[in-house]
Order: C-alpha cells, then structure tokens, then sequence
C-alpha cells in the first residue's frame, strides 16, 4: 500500500504551505518564545520522530499524518539550519553546501539500496524511510539557501522569494515541455519549495524595516495551519468521492 501523497497540483500548494508553516512556527518557538535554536531543534526533533514513527507502523495512507510529519520535517528543519549556520557560525553558504552534499549523498544511497528514487510507488518500510530522510534533509537545506538568498544575496526576501519562485516555474515548464526524468525534476521541485516557504515565511514575519510584512510568527503561523488544515480536509473529501468511480 502507497502511504505518500499523490503528486499533484494540491501536493505542490499543500508543500509550499506546509514549509511556510514550517519557518513561521520554527522562528516562533526558537526566537519569539526564545527557546534557543539547540533546545528548538531537539524539542522539533522529537515531534518527528513521533510522527514520523506513527506513520511508519501506520498500514494506510492517512492525508493528516503524512502531512503532518511534512509539517516536523519543515520545523526542526528551520531550527536545525539556524543552529548550524548561526549558532555554531557556519554561515549560509557554508551550511548550504553542507546540507546539498548530505542531500546527494541520501538519494544517492537511496537509489543504490531501491534501484529507484521513484515517489509514487513506495511500498516498502525501506524505501519510506529513506523518503522521509530526504524530506527532512531537503527542508533543512531549504532553510539555509532560503536564508542566503534572503540576507547574504542582498535580493531581500522578496527577491529570494521571486528567484525561487521563478526556478520553480521553469521546473514546471520542463515538466510539460520536455521528455526530463520526471524523478528529478520532483526532487529539483521538491527542494526549491522549501527556500521558497522560507523567504516567503520571512517576508510574512519579519518587520517592516528588515524588508517584511511584519504579520508576526504567531499570527503567520495561525493563517498557515488555518489554511493547511482546510487544504487537508478538502482534498481528503475529494479523493473519497472520486474513488467508488475508479
């Protein structure tokens, strides 16, 4: 039984949503209730590996679960590349680098033990694993390039937002107009979402000085799981009307 979400045009929105969620309620508990970025990440941690345990035993696909360990990979991700690139010094750059050689090294790993990197087919507690590794490194490294772009880049975070958002349109026009692996353009996607939820949570969260929209941590993050939950629930009624009609 697949127990990961079909990729679709409400997969991709829910993703995007889901990591903004991620970098607003990150930055919420490490920065604006000051629990540190070290503390954060452990606390964050934990709630993955919760959830990412209940889904694993788990037998079916359940559309909350899953995205709610999307949701532990995005936070602990935001608070795990802070750590790194703030409190221990490494810089973004650096971080970058270091968390694009972990990704490679995942799915190169992965490909070697599965044969396949494919996502619409999971069907062993192996492979889902190493899809959740994946995730969870893909969304930490989004925090730090999303960071990059938005403060060392000078772009700010509107134009690390437009250049991410503009990469992602040419992932999707290379879906459409070319014969490309669709694999890794699904990876090539599924990395720049990240970045993107992170300089878009920025600009919802960060004053008006910094170059944000100064909504907050709190109230971003309660829009976002607001909008998140609705997303969840409607394509969860969808997909079970349309199935007595496959």
């Amino acid at each position: 039984m697949n127990k990961v979400a079909q990729v679709n045009l409400f997969f991709w929105i829910m993703k995007i949503c889901a990591t903004t969620l991620g970098e607003t309620a990150g930055d919420l508990l490490s920065m604006t209730l000051n629990v540190g970025y070290a503390i954060s990440s452990i606390i964050l941690l934990g709630f993955f590996l919760i959830s990412l345990t209940t889904q694993l035993v788990s037998r079916v696909f359940h559309p909350a679960l899953y995205w709610l360990v999307i949701l532990t990979t995005s936070t602990a991700g935001t608070t795990m590349s802070d750590y790194m690139d703030r409190t221990l010094g490494l810089g973004y750059a650096t971080g970058s680098v270091i968390l694009v050689t972990c990704l490679a090294l995942v799915l190169s790993t992965w490909r070697f033990v599965e044969k396949s990197l494919s996502v619409s087919s999971i069907q062993t507690t192996r492979a889902e694993l190493f899809y959740w590794i994946a995730i969870l490194v893909s969304n930490t490294l989004g925090t730090a390039l999303g960071d990059y772009l938005a403060d060392d880049s000078g772009l700010g975070f509107l134009g690390g937002a437009a250049l991410i958002g503009g990469l992602i349109a040419l992932v999707a026009l290379a879906y459409y107009a070319t014969s490309l692996s669709r694999v890794v353009l699904f990876w090539m996607a599924f990395v720049l979402t990240r970045p993107f939820g992170a300089t878009f949570g920025d600009l919802l969260t960060k004053p008006l000085e910094k170059g944000g929209l100064d909504f907050g941590t709190i109230g971003s993050s309660l829009v976002l799981a607001t909008i998140l939950i609705l997303l969840i629930g409607y394509t969860t009624i969808r997909a079970k009307r349309a199935s007595p009609q496959r």
